[in-house]
């Protein structure tokens, strides 16, 4: 077996053939040259296996893992436990990386040994076409761009694109790779990372180059649903924010805080206050709790979670809250 290579690249594809020569392109352009591919096909159907068996051909750093199927997440844990370089770095077979995002990723990760995961700035591509939350949804993550900004953002959303990342593979298999629970599996593992005292960081970029197409996994997966992805914030929340917590307040009173409502009464956890700023909800009870606006409210060593849905709205809050002393990971998290 060839020398043990800087990089192993996890890619796992299944039916990739429209994109997929045009992803392992952009692997073989890369200034870096130290690594290997561990391409998992999961049981595709179509131009897939031929368009790997080429590529191995080709070039020996090309390993192919063949698969009758069986899903993502079971595809990604068989690759994983054949990379053998200390750093992993992901890709999908749909997307497109900068020549030296490999060189860059790596060099920084040499540098910075106390870093565990490193992600990189992305674009969508193609552009035509890309609705206004994709586009907010580029810009808020590629701003968080270092790990205090990553983790006060942790359970707004997942703040890294899965298949542009690059960690220490002792971490990812530390942590038992991943985990199929019926949400995201790249997000769960961030988590996992976080409350396992994993230090984040961001390259600015940008180094990768996220396809945008109807059949993409964040797409089409219901484990990618905003319930899903609620669900995967509030197990997370309830072992580490929310260990114990029986009493709580929500910041916001529109859908998005409902829906949280719902899950912590389900959970045995009592909403005592909504906190708004609409002076037509000011006043009123909304299940059983009444809504106050943040100045008229005393936490008392109660926790608080703010799902506020509106644009502009979280950093407001943070503003307001900042202003009566409320302290953001001690007092409130934000999960909206």
């Amino acid at each position: 077996m060839p020398a043990t290579p800087r990089i192993s690249i996890l890619m796992p594809v299944r039916n990739e053939e429209r994109f997929l020569q045009a992803a392992l392109d952009s692997l073989f352009r890369q200034s870096c040259t130290d690594w290997e591919l561990v391409a998992v096909d999961d049981g595709s159907h179509d131009a897939t296996p031929d368009i790997l068996s080429r590529a191995a051909a080709r070039d020996g750093r090309v390993r192919v893992i063949r698969r009758s199927g069986g899903g993502l997440v079971p595809a990604l844990n068989a690759g994983l436990q054949a990379c053998r370089a200390a750093l992993l770095a992901r890709m999908d077979g749909d997307d497109i990386c900068h020549p030296r995002r490999l060189e860059l990723q790596a060099a920084h990760l040499d540098a910075h040994p106390d870093t565990g995961l490193l992600a990189c700035g992305f674009r969508h591509f193609p552009r035509t076409g890309l609705k206004r939350g994709m586009l907010a949804y580029e810009g808020w993550q590629n701003a968080l761009t270092d790990h205090a900004l990553i983790t006060r953002d942790l359970y707004v959303e997942s703040p890294f694109v899965h298949p542009g990342v690059m960690a220490r593979t002792s971490i990812v298999a530390g942590l038992g790779g991943y985990r199929d629970l019926g949400w995201p599996e790249d997000y769960d593992l961030w988590l996992r990372m976080a409350a396992a005292g994993v230090r984040f960081a961001r390259l600015p970029g940008p180094l990768f180059f996220w396809r945008d197409h109807p059949e993409r996994a964040t797409r089409t997966m219901e484990e990618y649903a905003s319930q899903a992805m609620r669900r995967c914030k509030f197990h997370h929340l309830r072992q580490g924010f929310l260990k114990q917590c029986s009493e709580i307040v929500i910041a916001g009173a529109g859908q998005e805080a409902r829906a949280w409502q719902r899950l912590l009464t389900a959970d045995g956890v009592r909403v005592t206050h909504w906190l708004d700023i609409d002076p037509r909800k000011i006043g009123t009870v909304l299940h059983g709790a009444p809504v106050l606006r943040p100045e008229e409210l005393h936490l008392e060593g109660r926790k608080m979670i703010t799902a506020i849905g509106l644009r502009g709205a979280r950093e407001q809050f943070r503003l307001t809250a900042h202003g009566l002393g409320w302290q953001e990971g001690v007092d409130f998290a934000s999960v909206a």
